[in-house]
């Protein structure tokens, strides 16, 4: 990682075991993950044991209290290694244990957040709907007071881990006279209770390997113990874990971008034409430059995020802008390396492929690039009073 003299020598440890870790159980697994022949559940499992899961979580609860700025560097570790097993692992371990974390009561945080930081339990969240992308306070499920209980009808879709999931959090509206923002409540709900429907399985341009699904919540008992934070209180749960997933996505594109960089300079070094390698074209190297250059900055604009995090302070603009550039660059990136490698980038020999198709979902996915324009425009004018 290029941000070295950026991390102190217990980060650079973890970062270099985290790294043959990965090398020594996923990697060699990357393409079985790929083609269905594997399921990453079944590697990420081994992963809570060494302590890759649940980094932003004490012990007690089955992570091991380092913060975010280790979760980043194993998530970059992970990625580059193999995306989709790495998208599983983030829905599961931060997007569903880290509101369970913030705002869950003790016993919620026993029953759910400890077997999942573990890995012995997969979590999701459910935000999106058929009719609900960028606009959460548009949230159409319902949740209905029922005795000491709820009922949860809708649906939710473009749910990672949703097909496989043990635990789900389940955003609803629990006040529809009121501006969903006022009267949003999130609910922890297992997938084995009556009422709960995978209605789809999608297939994905990328990702290989995360279960992403369309799921329906019809009658779905839930009860009052289960809502997680205070109730009609829920678009705060929502926002409140937005900007440390924006620097993990970033940190999950800086994966790809370095994979994708680094087989573009062993193969330009390999690969000769008109008696040369074609590393000695500025054509090639240039890109290469380029590469280098945006992976550089990519990494410290999410460690700068990841640290403002972990310190407690606002974080919303560098967040922001280190999903942003991240995720535009390795998109650029992973074009580039593929021009490089020409015909043989363009089929399943190489991995290069799979790099470009496993980018292109973050300017979507986890606040769209153009969501994040609005963020960070918005964050520079309140810096200037205007």
């Amino acid at each position: 990682m290029s941000t070295a003299l950026s991390l102190t020598p217990e980060e650079l440890t973890f970062q270099k075991d985290a790294r043959a870790f990965v090398e020594r159980t996923l990697a060699p697994l990357a393409e079985d993950i790929e083609r269905g022949r594997k399921e990453a559940w079944d590697v990420l499992r081994g992963f809570g044991k060494a302590g890759y899961l649940g980094s932003r979580y004490p012990r007690k609860y089955g992570g091991t209290g380092r913060g975010l700025v280790y979760e980043v560097l194993a998530t970059e570790e992970i990625c580059a290694a193999h995306a989709g097993t790495d998208m599983a692992r983030v829905a599961s371990c931060i997007l569903f244990a880290h509101p369970t974390f913030e705002f869950g009561t003790e016993v919620q945080r026993k029953q759910y957040l400890t077997p999942v930081a573990r890995g012995d339990r997969i979590g999701g969240l459910c935000i999106t709907e058929p009719n609900v992308g960028s606009d959460v306070a548009g949230t159409q499920t319902r949740a209905e007071r029922q005795g000491d209980g709820f009922v949860i009808n809708g649906e939710k879709r473009f749910i990672t881990n949703g097909p496989v999931a043990d635990y789900l959090l389940v955003y609803t509206v629990t006040d529809p006279k009121v501006d969903a923002k006022e009267g949003m409540t999130a609910f922890i709900v297992e997938s084995k209770w009556p009422g709960f429907e995978v209605v789809e399985e999608y297939e994905l341009l990328g990702m290989h390997g995360a279960h992403v699904g369309h799921l329906a919540f019809r009658n779905v008992k839930v009860p009052g113990e289960n809502v997680l934070g205070e109730l009609n209180k829920g678009f705060k749960v929502v926002m409140a874990g937005l900007d440390a997933e924006r620097t993990i996505l970033a940190a999950e594109m800086n994966g790809i971008a370095r994979a994708a960089m680094e087989e573009a300079v062993h193969y330009s070094d390999e690969r000769s034409q008109f008696r040369r390698k074609i590393r000695e074209f500025e054509g090639v190297s240039f890109k290469i430059a380029d590469m280098a250059m945006k992976l550089d900055a990519a990494q410290l604009l999410t460690l700068k995020a990841a640290r403002l995090i972990d310190a407690g302070k606002p974080a919303t603009k560098a967040a922001a802008i280190a999903k942003l550039f991240a995720c535009e660059s390795a998109i650029e990136t992973a074009t580039n390396a593929l021009q490089v490698l020409g015909g043989i980038g363009y089929t399943r020999k190489r991995p290069v492929e799979r790099y470009l198709r496993d980018a292109r979902l973050m300017t979507i996915g986890g606040g769209t690039a153009e969501i994040l324009r609005f963020l960070i425009q918005r964050e520079v004018y309140r810096e200037y009073g205007l």
